[in-house]
């Protein structure tokens, strides 16, 4: 499993423990990643992903997975989370409207 949030594209990063000597040794940051389940009403499913914390605090902010998908930039989405917006896209531009979640 890779360790690449789906939603905002985090991926490790390299680089450099530099000790009080000067010393460098190899390290890596590894972003802070949970798998959770999320409802997409519009389409009547339910989508797993992994993604960062950060990530999860902006669903929060904005409101939703699906307003966080809508706006996140394609380039940085995973191929399964693209494919999802797309059909949401689709769905949208076709005029349906949204289901309306249980109360």
């Amino acid at each position: 499993m890779s360790r690449i949030c789906e939603l905002t594209g985090k991926r490790p990063q390299t680089g450099s423990n530099v000790s009080n000597s000067n010393r460098h040794t190899k390290r890596t940051w590894i972003p802070n990643l949970r798998v959770r389940t999320f409802a997409v009403p519009a389409l009547k499913t339910e989508v797993t992903v992994k993604l960062s914390v950060s990530a999860l605090r902006t669903i929060d902010k904005l409101g939703g997975f699906t307003k966080a998908l809508h706006k996140a930039k394609d380039e940085k989405l995973s191929r399964k989370l693209l494919t999802l917006k797309n059909r949401l896209k689709r769905l949208h531009a076709a005029g349906k409207p949204a289901a309306k979640p249980a109360a």
